[in-house]
């Protein structure tokens, strides 16, 4: 009898690991940028597509479509229209770039072609996501100040709502600096991930919108730049349970939240992702001109 309830555990324990493998993956993209966009800018979305179609490649992706009727009337005559949504999500998560993405660059009929090579590991993803909601905003609480164009002397301010009670950690990385912040929970709470409460509307680092009980513990947040033009992203972690604890921050400023180098984090958050399959992971790009 133990023989056989230890052999059931160990193919549920095989079964469980397989639907939610970790594997290394691959991609070249080419993405023809437009005028208006600058080479970095361009090397950006060329990765991310990348990291994208690698994660395709391996894990596929999941079509869906959704049908819309509109039906108007003008001058006492009705007109109904049909409009057909489609879209596809990949079946994966990029955990972890392995070593670094290489970059082809060259000009073809006035348009910036960048071509990224990228190589890592991603997580294929076989339960239904969280679809949380999350946007920064710029210089006002409200929904209408979305943005992820920032301008030196902005304030940052975070929308978010979860259709679920759960667990919330958002980190800032500081691309010239190439250091990580950890932005929430703000420094003066103790725990690892803030709670956040199912359907609530919540607007992080304004003591304004902030519950009398921790108004006082809310870090603000006032974006600066030294060059023309610097890159910020936010790294968003969500978990219906709780998120362990970022070892290895440094907490010894003062006047600066929890910090640790970008190397330091993205291993960080390899492991961490890599052992809790319930987190979800989002990333937000900003940037912020002089």
């Amino acid at each position: 009898m133990n023989r056989f309830i230890l052999f059931i555990i160990f193919v549920c324990s095989f079964v469980i690991g397989y639907s939610q493998r970790t594997t290394k993956v691959s991609a070249i993209y080419t993405y023809y940028a437009p005028e208006t966009m600058s080479i970095e800018e361009a090397k950006r979305v060329a990765l991310d597509r990348a990291k994208i179609q690698a994660i395709a490649d391996e894990f596929g992706t999941v079509v869906s479509q959704s049908t819309t009727t509109v039906i108007s009337n003008k001058n006492g005559e009705s007109d109904t229209q049909f409009f057909a949504l489609g879209g596809s999500d990949v079946k994966g998560e990029w955990i972890e770039t392995i070593g670094n993405p290489e970059y082809q660059l060259q000009f073809e009929n006035h348009y910036l072609v960048v071509t990224c090579s990228v190589k890592g590991k991603a997580r294929e993803t076989t339960s239904a996501k969280i679809e949380f909601t999350a946007k920064t905003l710029r210089n006002g609480t409200e929904l209408r100040f979305e943005d992820v164009n920032l301008r030196d002397g902005d304030d940052l301010y975070l929308y978010f709502q979860s259709p679920i009670n759960g667990y919330l950690a958002v980190y800032l990385l500081d691309e010239l600096a190439q250091t990580v912040y950890c932005i929430l929970p703000y420094k003066a709470q103790t725990f690892s991930a803030y709670p956040v409460e199912a359907n609530k509307e919540y607007v992080m680092f304004s003591r304004k919108e902030a519950d009398k009980s921790e108004r006082s513990m809310v870090d603000e947040y006032t974006l600066s730049c030294e060059n023309e033009k610097e890159f910020n992203t936010l790294f968003i972690l969500f978990s219906p349970s709780n998120i362990g604890k970022r070892n290895g921050f440094d907490d010894s400023i003062e006047d600066k939240p929890d910090n640790i180098s970008f190397k330091e984090f993205k291993s960080w958050l390899s492991k961490t992702l890599s052992k809790d399959n319930k987190i979800q992971f989002q990333k937000i790009n900003i940037s912020v001109l002089k």
